[in-house]
This record gives structure tokens, sequence and C-alpha cells, in this order.
């Protein structure tokens, strides 16, 4: 599919693969959090990852790290990068409200800032703060108010094609655009009800890989099954609606409240990284971004979609590294083919 050619609408459904299809997946503990009006998943690697992609030193503290992932997505979208990072970042990834094992808000909200507001009640209640907050597509806007509005629990920040606004997004976006009209998703889940759960992750990671081919066999069977395992929630397209309605009214705000204006905001360093083939989060975004980030450093990928962590997780681990062992000052730096 090119980057010009629109696909069917009921692939934007799940904009991000639901489970964590990558490499290889570490064991890992689940646990629930629960707060008021909220109940969380939270998904940490076993073990502290020595002998990771370039290794810490022995003995060396870790600080806390939180993953934050994308529309459609989950914890588990996490699972291949984490254990890259254990041995210098004690990581958790979360289920936003009404994804992965998360039930809905009790308030019903699904628009960034609520997300905003889950991250930064869920940092609140652990005390893990400061930490080092990553975040993908959606998730990456929520991480983004989060820095520009609690700069003091934020280290570092680091943005895998985060959802900021395009004024001319790709054409291969809008169908997930289109999920925010009232009834879209339905009449989506309708149009799709004969589709078998292996037709609906292909149909997904072909929207959301550079190239699906990357994806293990035994991946590919962990996303059928959570697809499945989603699509059997009597809420599953209620979410994803008012979760897509909330992305698109995030990109219309205007004055302080607007994510370009946030960027210039955070204080955190700052990494952000782009793919070149992603058919979500358009790649000339990447300058624009790095703009935007007072002393961001940027990587790019170039074949890459919208989950390079999933795709490329070792890249994206070295570059963390760089980031971590790095000055607030650092300059923007680029790279190339991993």
């Amino acid at each position: 599919m090119s980057s010009t050619e629109s696909p069917d609408a009921a692939t934007a459904a799940l904009p991000v693969p639901p489970a964590g299809p990558g490499p290889c997946e570490a064991a890992e503990t689940v646990r629930t959090v629960t707060l008021p009006g909220l109940t969380l998943t939270v998904r940490t690697p076993d073990g502290d990852g020595r002998g990771g992609a370039g290794g810490g030193g022995a003995g060396q503290a870790r600080e806390p790290a939180l993953y934050v992932h994308g529309l459609g997505g989950s914890s588990r979208n996490w699972s291949a990068l984490m254990p890259l990072l254990a041995d210098r970042l004690d990581g958790e990834a979360i289920d936003l409200p009404g994804f992965g094992q998360s039930p809905p808000p009790a308030d019903g909200n699904y628009s960034v800032s609520a997300q905003a507001r889950t991250v930064i009640r869920h940092l609140d209640a652990s005390g893990r703060g400061p930490v080092h907050l990553i975040g993908n597509s959606m998730g990456g806007a929520a991480v983004t108010r989060v820095a520009a509005a609690r700069p003091d629990l934020v280290r570092t920040l680091t943005l895998v094609s985060p959802a900021l606004p395009e004024l001319r997004p790709q054409l291969t976006a809008v169908p997930t655009a289109l999920l925010a009209v009232p009834g879209l998703a339905t009449l989506f889940s309708r149009l799709t009800r004969d589709w078998t759960p292996e037709r609906r992750t292909r149909e997904v990671l072909a929207l959301c890989y550079g190239d699906p081919g990357r994806v293990s066999p035994e991946g590919f069977g962990a996303a059928v099954d959570e697809f499945t395992r989603r699509l059997q929630l009597p809420y599953f397209w209620e979410v994803m609606e008012r979760s897509a309605r909330g992305l698109v009214n995030a990109y219309t705000l205007g004055g302080q409240h607007n994510l370009w204006r946030q960027a210039e905001r955070v204080l955190a360093p700052t990494l952000l990284v782009y793919g070149g083939r992603d058919r979500l989060v358009s790649f000339r975004m990447a300058r624009r971004a790095a703009a935007a980030f007072r002393g961001a450093r940027l990587l790019t990928l170039p074949e890459a979609g919208h989950v390079a962590m999933m795709e490329y997780p070792e890249a994206v681990a070295r570059a963390v590294r760089d980031l971590l062992d790095s000055g607030p000052t650092e300059t923007t730096a680029d790279a190339g083919r991993s």
C-alpha cells in the first residue's frame, strides 16, 4: 500500500496492534492498580534485564520509567522494548482506561487530556515520579500534555510517532479520524462482522508496520488472540469511537491547550522517533517536532512504520540509552537505517 492510497476503512478500527508482536517477549508481571473512578492494568518485565542491548554496568541504579500505548493498543506494545532497557530503567507499562485489560473509566471521558490526567494520577499515587516517560501515537500526545503540565514528574520524554496535529494528514490516516464520527465505529463492526480475527490482525499490521513480515508467527498468534478477546468486550467499539473523537478534538484545540504549544513548553530532554513508512503519522512531521521540542534528539528509521518500538526495538533502545546518558542541553541528532 502506498502512502497515497486509502486503506479499507475497517482497518483503522485498531490503529495500533492490540498485542506486542515483536522479535521476543520476556516474562512479565501484570498487576491491577485501583484509583477513584479508575482501574488500571500495569505490566512490568521480570528481572532487571542485564545483558540487554548496550548493557548497563552491574549495580547501576535503575530509574523509574512509564510506557504509554496508542489508540487501540495496550501495555503489551512495549513488551519488546522494556526488557532491552530494564538494566537501566525500572519500567512499567499501563493499559489506559478502556484498553488492554483496563475497564472503561467511570466518567466515560476518553479525551487526550483525560488520558494525561490518568498518567498523572497514577504517578502521583505511586510516588514513582519523576520518571522517564515514553509514549506512542495517541499515548505520545497524552504524555506531551503531562510533560508540559507537570514537569516535576518527567525526567526525560520519548515520543514514538506522536499523534500531534497535522494540517494535511496522509490519506491513509483519514479512516482513523472518521472513527470519531458518531455511529461509524458501529457501522465498521457490522461491515466486518464476517472477518476472521486473523484477517483483522493482518489488516492492522499492514497499516501499522513498515514491514509486517517482521512479525514472528508467535507474535502474530499473540496479536490474534488479544484481538479476539478485545472484540468480545461489550465496550470495545464505543471506546474506539470516543477515543478517536477525543484525539480529533485535541487536534482542533487552540491557544495554550494546542498540542504544539504544549510541546514548546516541555522542559525535559526529549527523544523523537519517526518511521519513514508510517501511514498514520506523516514522516514529514519529524522536522516540525524537532523544532518544537527544545533541544530534542531525532531518530529517523526509514524502514519503520507507526510502531518503531515493536519493529526496531534495539534501535529505539540504543537511542533511549543515548538520551539517558546525555545532558539536558543535547542537540538534535538523526539516525539513519538500523
